[in-house]
């Protein structure tokens, strides 16, 4: 089980992991905080990233509040680790789109 501190920026052109702020990462949310909605791209994001059902991923803290603490089941500390530093490095300086994105 693997747990990820993140900064969360609802309203973005689109969700993707725009880095680090100190010891959270930064991410872009297309989805507006209302009625829920930026918390289920949450989960949807980190759903997708680790290949997990999103039933598997949870926000521990920070429902109501742009800094989240998000708790993946399935998915161990090193290996989330790995996955974001890829994400973080592959396109250094321009965004990060994470799951699913398309090299242009």
């Amino acid at each position: 089980m693997a747990r990820i501190a993140v900064k969360v920026h609802p309203r973005a052109k689109r969700s993707a992991l725009a880095g680090r702020l100190g010891d959270a990462y930064k991410l872009d949310l297309a989805a507006p905080p209302v009625d829920g909605k930026a918390n289920e791209e949450c989960v949807r994001f980190f759903a997708e990233l680790c290949g997990v059902p999103r039933a598997r991923v949870r926000i521990v803290t920070g429902e109501k509040s742009r800094t989240k603490l998000v708790e993946i089941d399935g998915v161990g500390e090193d290996e989330l680790e790995r996955r974001l530093d890829l994400i973080t490095t592959r396109k250094k300086g321009a965004g990060c789109q994470g799951p699913g994105a398309r090299e242009r």
